[in-house]
């Protein structure tokens, strides 16, 4: 491709981003226009907007690298790109039930989340430090102000301050590491590095860029050290600023990270290993322990989070292709098992607001049998109970540790998942065997149909999802390799 003439034809690959980007920019001018405080207007339209993009990832397959080597289109991108589509405009539905009362009612929250939305999106696609930066700080950028967007809550505030410079400083991590990866390899695109890595073998400051870069991309994914900020900002941000991040940004990090360990440090696989390794049993054993304290259902979903983060690695520390098809079906059940969560508390809503503790949901299977029983099923699935989907996502990443015979990671994480077990049943005990306490009111439509939806696909994955979501899974991971 001549660099001077860049014709629309050639742009192929990132149609999906043109798309989204000039969607934003109407939307954007349309929110002005109108200027209304309630805006569910834009809220559908970005959804829709979402939907048209999810699509076309889908229906146009184009592969390839565009912009000098910046930006990659392969089916691995595309099977995650429709993950972190679908996570975001699921979130956006889950924000349109009371999005007064959570400060989400603004039209710029979803021109925001549709920001961030393309952010990840050119996260999952960078094919060079550059544009991975660039795509990684488009979506935080965004996700800050999301945390904060409810200003009259001090909670709120405290999330996305506690956020932004948090975030600050693993930006700066992941700089220090791409500067020195750029200083000992001679290159930023990804493409390249490897090639370099594999001429000039492995040295102190190239492992030490690793470290930084991956120390950066583990922030963003909040494993274990670098989950502090997760707690609090899951806790103080409005419920569905928090239920859109457990899902999509989760979901571009991870592909970040599987990117930048498979493809680009490929010869110094020994070395990425140990960190993700520990990286993985750090984050399932301190989510499994910490998790059992916790009174807000917040801050457990947030330590939940963490452990499932810990789980999706074990698959990623196998460094086989095996193990990447298994976080890939792992992200893709977490998405499905996340959104179910969220639509379940924000059905809980009282005369007073939302439930913030586990003693809040005292005996509501009585009052409302349905979300109670979706939440259940739920809880079983995170604990990783066969026959449900959340077996599955278990079974697929050990499978794939057991096959590159890391037996001790294996065994650490089955205990962990059995440790976890205590907390999940905790919620199931309270709603099914304590007498109620509060009354809640009438559920959104929308809700009980993404409830449904979700509680249908935990429980019946084996017999339809889960073969079609599988072999799509093997697809994609084979692109990277």
């Amino acid at each position: 491709m001549n660099s001077d003439v860049t014709d629309f034809a050639s742009l192929a690959p990132a149609y999906p981003e043109v798309l989204m980007a000039l969607g934003i920019l109407v939307l954007l001018l349309l929110g002005v226009v109108i200027n209304k405080e309630r805006s569910a207007l834009v809220s559908w339209l970005a959804v829709s907007l979402l939907a048209a993009t999810g699509l076309l990832v889908m229906l146009q397959p184009a592969d390839g690298v565009i912009f000098n080597g910046l930006f990659i289109a392969d089916s691995f991108g595309r099977f995650m790109k429709v993950l972190v589509i679908g996570g975001a405009g699921l979130a956006l539905i889950l924000a349109m039930s009371n999005a007064e009362e959570n400060g989400v009612h603004k039209y710029e929250y979803s021109v925001l989340a549709l920001l961030a939305t393309l952010g990840m999106m050119v996260m999952v696609s960078a094919n060079d430090l550059m544009s991975l930066y660039v795509g990684l700080e488009l979506q935080s950028l965004s996700l800050y102000v999301m945390a904060a967007i409810k200003r009259d809550d001090p909670r709120a505030s405290e999330a996305g301050l506690k956020y932004f410079v948090l975030g600050a400083l693993s930006s700066g991590l992941l700089l220090y590491g791409a500067s020195l990866i750029y200083g000992f390899t001679g290159h930023t695109n990804l493409g390249e590095i490897v090639i370099a890595i594999a001429n000039e073998g492995r040295s102190v400051g190239l492992i030490f860029g690793v470290v930084f870069l991956l120390a950066g991309v583990a922030f963003k994914i909040s494993a274990v050290p670098f989950h502090m900020w997760t707690p609090d900002v899951y806790e103080g941000a409005p419920t569905p600023v928090t239920a859109f991040f457990a899902m999509a940004p989760k979901v571009a990090a991870m592909t970040l990270m599987i990117r930048l360990v498979m493809d680009t440090f490929a010869p110094i696989t020994s070395d990425w290993q140990q960190i993700v390794i520990f990286l993985s049993i750090a984050s399932m054993v301190l989510a499994a322990f910490a998790a059992i304290g916790q009174q807000s259902l917040k801050r457990l979903i947030a330590y939940s989070s963490i452990g499932h983060v810990g789980f999706a690695l074990v698959g990623l520390s196998s460094g086989t292709q095996v193990g990447v098809e298994g976080v890939a079906i792992y992200m893709a059940i977490y998405v499905a098992m996340t959104v179910g969560l969220f639509a379940c508390l924000l059905s809980f809503r009282t005369d007073t607001g939302y439930v913030e503790t586990i003693d809040d949901l005292a005996g509501a299977a009585q009052t409302r049998p349905f979300v109670a029983a979706i939440m259940a099923i739920l809880m079983f699935s995170l604990i990783g109970l066969p026959p449900l989907a959340g077996f599955f996502a278990k079974w697929h990443v050990f499978l794939a540790a057991i096959e590159a015979n890391l037996y001790v990671l294996s065994v650490i994480g089955v205990l962990a998942s059995a440790v976890s077990a205590f907390y999940y049943l905790r919620v199931v005990k309270v709603m099914f065997f304590d007498a109620p306490i509060k009354q809640f009111a009438a559920v959104p439509g929308e809700l009980n149909i993404i409830m449904a939806a979700s509680g249908f696909l935990v429980v019946t994955y084996y017999f339809t999802v889960g073969n079609p979501l599988a072999s799509w899974a093997q697809t994609a991971a084979g692109s990277l390799f």
